[in-house]
């Protein structure tokens, strides 16, 4: 008779919630892109077109930087690499930033840094200053490597989540191609200074986007989570099923200890940690960053101008995103 009762109250339980969810607004599994999460991803994916400049810039003002400042090919390739250095550094350190200043304190810091490093570039005379400014942008790249999907991934609905930060690796892809397009016809400098105006439009539009519902969750800030998953979802929905879903997964969050880096090295996790590292690890020894470095040159030795290689460039980059 117990069993029976309890039954009975689990399906009464279970078509309550379902009734209440299956308006489409009211759950994060059918909720629709408003305009808020429209604009908040828009806003975020300038930081992803800002990776993808900074990738971009090394080849089509190669040959304006070795003629105007006399480097030697060893000092451009040590301009060229060094942004991978300043990206390593500032995805290493993204996640503590991120949880401690939030998903868009890091993006502004992010911004800001990368201004800094491209106005370096701008006004360089000597080859360590060109160094020093490279190095900034690819540390505030790597801080927006992690960041951007990471917040995108926290605001979107369930089912809008994989197709929204999908646009993450979309906008480095264009963020590329259009620095190979810009570069072909203008002065390095300026095209370095053309890669400050994403950092602004993000620095600006992060003024009026919301937090993560799901940082603010973390931090113990409830009432602020729930008013800006409120904002995302739009007024009329009803958020009380995913604010419950974000409280739990917070809650749970809590009571598991942090592990350490090394307790990966364990068996169980070898086969995951193998494929997943594998995968990046292969990636970068097929040579991508140097290739997209260097374009201009490699066409340049192949026999081709550097304006075709560019153009060329292009049009596989679209292809390819």
């Amino acid at each position: 008779m117990e069993e029976g009762l309890s039954s009975s109250l689990l399906k009464e339980k279970s078509q309550v919630h379902g009734g209440g969810s299956s308006g489409g607004e009211s759950g994060s599994g059918s909720a629709s892109a408003t305009s808020a999460v429209v604009l908040s991803t828009f806003v975020a994916v300038c930081g992803s077109y800002v990776f993808g400049s900074a990738i971009g810039y090394s080849s089509p003002a190669q040959s304006g930087i070795t003629n105007d400042l006399g480097l030697s090919v060893a000092e451009y390739s040590l301009f060229g690499s060094i942004l991978t250095i300043g990206a390593m550094i500032g995805a290493i350190m993204s996640g503590k930033i991120a949880d401690y200043i939030g998903r868009r304190g890091t993006m502004g810091f992010s911004d800001i840094v990368c201004i800094i490093g491209w106005v370096i570039i701008v006004f360089s005379k000597a080859a360590w200053w060109l160094d020093l400014g490279r190095l900034l942008v690819g540390y505030g790249m790597g801080l927006l490597s992690y960041v951007v999907p990471v917040y995108i991934a926290e605001i979107t609905p369930k089912n809008l989540r994989g197709g929204f930060t999908t646009v993450h690796q979309l906008m480095i892809c264009i963020g590329v191609s259009m620095t190979y397009l810009i570069g072909a016809f203008l002065n390095w400098r300026i095209l370095a200074l053309i890669g400050t105006i994403p950092c602004l439009v993000q620095l600006i539009g992060l003024c009026f986007i919301p937090e993560s519902p799901r940082w603010l969750a973390k931090t113990g800030k409830g009432i602020e989570s729930e008013a800006a998953l409120q904002r995302l979802r739009g007024a009329d929905a009803d958020i009380s099923e995913e604010a419950a879903e974000i409280r739990e997964y917070t809650e749970t969050l809590e009571r598991l200890s942090e592990g350490g880096i090394l307790e990966l090295f364990q068996r169980k996790y070898a086969h995951s940690l193998i494929v997943g590292v594998g995968l990046m690890v292969l990636q970068q020894f097929g040579g991508v960053n140097g290739i997209a470095f260097y374009a201009s040159s490699i066409f340049i030795s192949a026999g081709f101008s550097g304006s075709i290689g560019m153009i060329a460039m292009v049009v596989i980059q679209v292809i390819d995103s």
